[in-house]
C-alpha cells in the first residue's frame, strides 16, 4: 500500500473512531472532557459494553496494520495520536473499569449528562427540550445496569455514591420546577420524568447501603494499571516513583516561592471579595478584554478576533439544584465557535469553595486557567486546527498542563504585578497541583485511603473540607487525571527550553505558544517530537 493510500487510511480510521467515540464515550465530571454527541438514550449494559470491545479490538486491528515508516514527522504523530486515544478507551473498559468498579460512575452516566444539557444556555428549543427529558427517562435503565454490572467495588466508592445521592429528590424537583419556564416541556411529562429518576436514584443508594457491610475496602487500581495509562494513555516515559518525585520537588518550589511572596506583601491590605454578582461579572469581563490585550503587546500569544469570550453569569435554579454533578460551565463546541464561554457562579462570599472565593477576590487566576489563555481558548484553536485528527480531546494530559502553565507563565511575564495578593493565591495554586500529584499517586498505588488523601489536601494546601474531598473522590476513582497538571506543566516547560536552546536567537515564544496551543489535544511528547524534528 502506498504511503498517500496509508495516510488515507489513518484519516478514515480516525474519522470512523470519533464518530463511533462520540456516540459511546462515558460522561465525566471533567469540565474540560466535552463533546458533540448524538442525542437520544444511553446504555451500559454487558451487552453493550462487550459489543464496545468488539468495535474496539477492530479499530485496534486497523491501526496496527498501517506501516509509518516512510511517513513524515507530522503523519507518524497523527499516527500516535489515534493510537494513544485507542488506548484511552482499552483503559476505561478493561483496565481501569469504573463500570464494574466503581458507583460513582452510572451517577455520571445519569446526573452528569443532565448538568452538560442544562449549561448550554436557555431557553431551550424543543429539539434541547426532548434531549433534556431523554436524559431523564434514561437515568432507570443506567442505573438498573449498574446494579447488574457492580458485582464487588469498593466500599468507600460506594460510601461516597450514596452520600451523593442524599436528599435527591428534593433536589431533581427543584431542577424540574425551575425548568418549565425555559424548556418547551409540558408539566405532567417533566415531573413524571422527574419522579420516576427519582425513585431509580433512590433505589440505587438504598441498594448501595445494603451492600455496604459485605464490599472489599481496597480502592487502589494497583502499579501495573498505573503503568498502562503512563506509557500508553499519557505517553510520559515516567515510572509512578518518578512521576512523585517529579511532584515533591514542585511542592517544595511552591511552598518556598509562597512564602517569599507572603514575606513581601506581609504590610499590604488584602484582597477584597466582590460586593455583588453584578460587580464580579463586570469585573471579570474587563479583566478579560486586559488579559487578551496583555498576551498580544508582549508578544505572548496570538488571540483571533473570531475567538469570543469568557464570562460569567448568574447561576440560574436548575443547574443550582444539581451542584456537585458536573462542572458548571459551557466551553461551547466546535459547532457554538460564535458563542462566548460561561461560567456559571453564585453570590460572592467567604463560604464559597477554594477557587471560586479567589476567584470572587480576584477573577484573573481562574480566567488564565479555565478561560482566555486557558481551557475555553485552547479549545477553539484546536477545534479549528485544519488536521482533523488534531480536533479531539481525549485526555487531560495536554490541556491541564496548559491551562497550569499559563498561571506561572502570565505570573512572570507580570500580569499580576498590580495585585501582590494574587501572585500568592498563583503560588497557593501550584501547591495545590503538587499535592495531587502525590494524592493521585499514592491512591493508585495503595498508599493513601481515600480519607487520608481528602485530610492530606485540606491540611497542606490548606482548603475547604468539601472541596478536599471533592477532589479526593475524583482521584481515586479516576487515577492519572490529578498528575496531568503539574506534569503537563513540567513538560511543556522542559520543551520550551529544548527549544530555546536548540534554535537560539531565532527562538519565538510567540510561536512557540501558538503551536502548543494549536495543537492543544495533542500529549507534549508528540509535540515536542513534531516542533525539534527530534526521533
Amino acid at each position: 500500500m502506498s504511503s498517500q493510500t496509508q495516510a488515507d487510511s489513518l484519516e478514515k480510521l480516525a474519522d470512523d473512531f470519533w464518530t463511533w467515540r462520540a456516540k459511546y464515550a462515558p460522561f465525566t465530571g471533567d469540565d474540560v472532557n466535552r463533546m458533540e454527541r448524538p442525542g437520544g438514550t444511553r446504555d451500559w449494559s454487558r451487552a453493550q459494553i462487550e459489543s464496545q470491545r468488539k468495535d474496539l479490538t477492530g479499530f485496534e486491528a486497523r491501526w496496527k496494520k498501517i506501516d509509518v515508516r516512510s511517513w513524515p514527522m507530522p503523519k507518524r504523530v497523527d499516527y500516535r495520536l489515534v493510537g494513544s486515544a485507542l488506548s484511552r478507551v482499552r483503559w476505561e473498559l478493561d483496565i481501569n473499569p469504573r463500570w464494574k468498579r466503581d458507583p460513582n460512575f452510572y451517577i455520571e452516566q445519569t446526573l452528569t449528562p443532565i448538568v452538560e444539557a442544562l449549561t448550554v444556555p436557555g431557553p431551550y428549543n424543543a429539539a434541547q427540550s426532548r434531549e433534556i427529558v431523554t436524559r431523564i427517562e434514561n437515568i432507570p435503565p443506567i442505573l438498573q445496569q449498574g446494579e447488574e454490572n457492580l458485582a464487588n467495588a469498593p466500599g468507600p466508592f460506594a460510601t461516597v455514591a450514596a452520600q451523593a445521592l442524599e436528599n435527591i429528590r428534593p433536589r431533581l424537583r427543584e431542577m424540574a420546577a425551575a425548568l418549565l419556564t425555559s424548556t418547551t416541556l409540558k408539566q405532567q411529562k417533566l415531573n413524571g420524568a422527574t419522579d420516576r429518576a427519582a425513585d431509580a436514584l433512590e433505589k440505587f443508594r438504598q441498594w448501595l447501603q445494603e451492600k455496604l457491610p459485605s464490599l472489599p475496602q481496597e480502592t487502589a487500581l494497583g502499579r501495573d494499571a498505573y503503568v498502562f495509562f503512563l506509557l500508553d494513555v499519557a505517553l510520559l516515559p515516567y515510572s509512578p516513583e518518578r512521576v512523585l518525585a517529579m511532584g515533591q520537588q514542585e511542592w517544595n518550589r511552591a511552598v518556598a516561592f509562597e512564602t517569599y511572596e507572603k514575606n513581601r506583601n506581609k504590610d499590604v491590605p488584602p484582597l477584597k471579595i466582590a460586593d455583588n454578582i453584578d460587580d464580579w461579572i463586570k469585573d471579570a469581563a474587563a479583566r478579560e478584554l486586559q488579559i487578551r490585550k496583555f498576551l498580544e503587546e508582549r508578544g505572548i500569544l496570538t488571540v483571533p478576533n473570531w475567538v469570543q469570550h469568557y464570562t460569567l453569569r448568574p447561576m440560574p435554579e436548575y443547574l443550582r439544584a444539581l451542584q456537585g454533578f458536573g462542572e458548571i460551565d459551557d466551553f461551547t463546541s466546535p459547532s457554538r465557535l460564535n458563542q462566548n464561554c460561561i461560567r456559571y457562579v453564585t453570590e460572592p462570599s467567604t463560604k464559597l469553595g477554594y477557587f471560586w472565593r479567589a476567584t470572587a477576590e480576584d477573577p484573573r487566576p481562574i480566567t488564565v486557567h479555565e478561560g482566555i489563555p486557558g481551557h475555553y481558548f485552547q479549545l477553539c484553536l484546536s477545534w479549528k486546527n485544519e488536521n482533523p485528527i488534531r480536533r479531539h480531546y481525549y485526555d487531560s494530559g495536554a490541556n491541564e498542563g496548559i491551562g497550569f502553565y499559563t498561571e506561572e507563565m502570565m505570573l512572570q511575564a507580570g500580569l499580576f504585578d498590580d495585585s501582590p495578593h494574587t501572585r500568592e493565591i498563583i503560588y497557593n495554586f501550584m501547591r495545590l497541583r503538587a499535592l495531587r500529584v502525590e494524592v493521585d499517586v499514592k491512591l493508585a498505588l495503595g498508599e493513601f485511603t481515600l480519607e487520608q488523601a481528602a485530610k492530606y489536601l485540606k491540611e497542606k494546601v490548606p482548603m475547604d473540607e468539601q472541596t478536599a474531598r471533592q477532589e479526593a473522590i475524583a482521584f481515586a476513582t479516576s487515577p492519572g487525571g490529578a498528575i496531568s497538571y503539574q506534569v503537563g506543566k513540567l513538560e511543556i516547560i522542559k520543551f520550551l527550553a529544548d527549544a530555546r536552546m536548540h534554535q537560539g536567537d531565532k527562538f519565538n515564544l510567540r510561536a512557540f505558544d501558538d503551536f502548543v496551543w494549536k495543537n492543544g489535544n495533542v500529549p507534549i511528547a508528540l509535540q515536542r517530537w513534531e516542533y525539534l524534528g527530534e526521533k
